[in-house]
């Protein structure tokens, strides 16, 4: 039998980024150091940092962050329902790690109670395997107008019949407000079901806090199970929010277009944590700085962010940089606009046509509506004395690409090239996200690039210590939960 006396318990937070998926992942991970078999769950997530699953479908990318926390493959059962915002109305609905439709928001919210039918039957199976399963909310349980037919919150909660945590920033100000508002905004029977709440991201003097906690557990009747430190300097995969800018730190600067349908940017968290690197996304309105590297992320709309490019003078900026000797990389949707056409003839991304590219590779790219979802190991082929550097890293795109670049490879993927150069050698395009994880590709990458940094970066390290550190905070969480009460 497991120590944990709960088969589900269900994180739910005040607020978006109150620290729902670092709670969970760090439960998962304690729970696992402990011996007992957990699975992390998200009944519904939307997000465009998205991975791919050991049985080749999609997940949203925090559900394979808090799979790999507990010490499993992430599956498509962990997040049933992913939405892919494609415009401010309407998303790629993703059911079961496969395409299903593109909807507005009033057409799936008619499609709801089938969506829920796919929650409940991914639950059950992972109940069927795991001794506990934690679930991860979206957004905030007290959306008043997302409450009918709710199947991510206490809508989820209801028809389990689980126990809910929930966690709030103190950092943003206000926690107290947000708590008890929250509770407020909630039915009898969902109040019911909140055991407790956590606090996150607290730093200071906990004397000083006391009085306001004394004051909340009064007030709502229900204990603060924790109060969680804020930990600085954590490298774990967000769920969606490109983070906060950081300062310049490395003498080699990578500049990123922060496209309004980015997605994947975890793609790099990498570059973000390397000593030699100055990472910056620059976004709508910012001055474009002088760069050594330029990369073009992945686009959940790459007409659309094409055009966006346009209007804000980015072709002018890349065409200006590649003269000074600067050097370009377009990944997924970023590849595709390197050529010379994007083709969308089914409606794809919206109204069927074709757009120009920015013309600095040969070649075309025609969208489809079929999604290639593969994970890939390969070997770097783009510069001499790199061949036998090591890449491994994920496909999620709907489009083919084919032209005279493409016999300029930029990996060797089982015996295929992937990608594409420039004659030149000034400017590359791939297909694969996480390019940079592993540590091989990173640096070849890199010098390719022209840094001349020795500095090497293990992501896979990283991102193992961080979670170890934020399972360690909450050992005081996991105690109180255990000990409060048996739900048998």
């Amino acid at each position: 039998m497991s120590m944990f006396p709960y088969r589900t318990l269900m994180v739910q937070g005040t607020t978006s980024d109150a620290g729902k998926t670092t709670v969970v992942a760090a439960l998962c991970r304690l729970l696992m150091q402990r011996g007992v078999k957990v699975a992390p769950f998200k009944p519904q997530n939307m997000a465009l940092n998205s991975a791919v699953t050991r049985d080749g479908g999609e997940i949203g990318r925090a559900q394979a962050l808090q799979a790999i926390a507990a010490g499993i493959e992430a599956h498509t059962d962990m997040n049933p329902v992913l939405l892919k915002p494609s415009s401010d109305t309407g998303a790629q609905i993703i059911i079961h790690g496969r395409v299903r439709a593109d909807m507005n928001a009033r057409d799936y919210h008619q499609y709801k109670p089938i969506a829920m039918g796919a929650v409940l039957e991914s639950h059950a199976r992972l109940l069927a395997e795991y001794e506990a399963v934690i679930v991860e909310g979206a957004g905030s349980p007290a959306e008043i107008n997302l409450r009918d037919r709710d199947i991510a919150n206490m809508g989820f909660a209801e028809a389990v019949d689980c126990p809910v945590i929930l966690v709030a920033d103190i950092d943003r100000g206000g926690v107290f407000a947000h708590l008890v508002g929250t509770l407020s905004c909630l039915s009898q029977s969902e109040r019911d079901r909140v055991i407790g709440f956590v606090i996150n991201r607290f730093r200071g003097d906990i004397k000083l806090l006391e009085p306001g906690l004394d004051w909340l557990e009064a007030q709502t009747g229900k204990p603060v199970l924790a109060v969680l430190p804020y930990l600085h300097g954590l490298f774990l995969d967000a769920e969606d929010a490109v983070q906060a800018a950081q300062t310049s730190k490395g003498a080699f600067r990578v500049v990123v277009p922060s496209l309004p349908r980015m997605s994947n940017h975890t793609d790099f968290d990498a570059l973000r944590a390397h000593p030699d690197v100055d990472l910056r996304f620059v976004r709508e309105g910012e001055a474009i700085p002088g760069a050594d590297l330029i990369i073009l992320p992945g686009s959940k709309n790459t007409r659309g962010d094409l055009a966006w490019l346009d209007t804000h003078g980015w072709r002018e900026q890349i065409a200006r940089h590649l003269r000074y000797g600067g050097k370009v990389i377009g990944v997924c949707g970023g590849f595709q606009m390197l050529g010379k056409t994007v083709g969308d003839p089914h409606g794809v991304e919206g109204v069927p046509g074709v757009s120009d590219g920015l013309g600095l590779l040969d070649i075309d790219t025609e969208l489809t509506r079929d999604k290639q979802l593969t994970r890939v190991e390969g070997l770097c082929a783009f510069a001499p004395g790199d061949a036998s550097g090591f890449v491994s890293g994920y496909e999620i795109h709907m489009g083919v690409s084919s032209g005279a670049a493409m016999t300029r490879p930029v990996f060797m993927i089982d015996g295929r090239g992937e990608g594409a150069m420039s004659a030149d050698g000034q400017i590359m395009g791939t297909y694969l996200h996480g390019l940079f994880d592993h540590p091989d590709a990173c640096s070849a990458l890199l010098r390719w690039a022209g840094s001349r940094s020795e500095q090497v970066v293990d992501t896979a390290q990283l991102r193992e210590a961080s979670l170890d550190r934020i399972a360690a905070s909450v050992e005081g969480l996991l105690d109180r939960l255990i000990g409060l009460r048996d739900p048998a």
